[in-house]
């Protein structure tokens, strides 16, 4: 294998499929880290896929991951918004980070269009549903092959 990309999950992610289908669609976590499993591994890597409803932890796994992974995706929710705390820890991650989100966050209410994240990724990618955690994947993968 070509290394570990962690990818971590915030708040209510744990409950998608079940809540604002209409924003978030049908897919569930469950779904998503199963199609994060087969890209990563179709392209030689591993994935550790986490989810949690607390900021701290969100930043106790992206210091686990200075040491662990060769790239990082982060959906950290309504944590994108309102965070000082995770964009400090992502600013001590080397390797590849990309802030992805499932809905088009540009597209809904003004209080989602600032990402506290977004200067300390590498790329970011909103509003192409489960899709957009792949693509990260796949972007990291490049990346780390080049």
């Amino acid at each position: 294998m070509a290394g570990t990309i962690f990818i971590l999950n915030g708040p209510n992610l744990n409950l998608l499929g079940q809540r604002e289908v209409d924003v978030y669609g049908a897919t569930t976590l469950a779904e998503i880290e199963a199609a994060c499993r087969d890209a990563a591994a179709g392209l030689g890597f591993e994935i550790d896929f986490r989810q949690t409803n607390q900021e701290g932890e969100l930043v106790t796994w992206i210091q686990e991951a200075r040491e662990k992974a060769v790239g990082l995706v982060i959906n950290a929710a309504a944590y994108t918004h309102s965070s000082y705390a995770i964009p400090d820890a992502l600013a001590t991650f080397e390797g590849t980070k990309v802030e992805v989100h499932l809905s088009n966050i540009f597209k809904r209410e003004e209080f989602r269009h600032h990402s506290t994240l977004s200067n300390q990724v590498d790329g970011v990618i909103c509003g192409l549903g489960p899709q957009g955690y792949v693509l990260a994947i796949e972007a990291i993968a490049e990346i780390a092959n080049s």
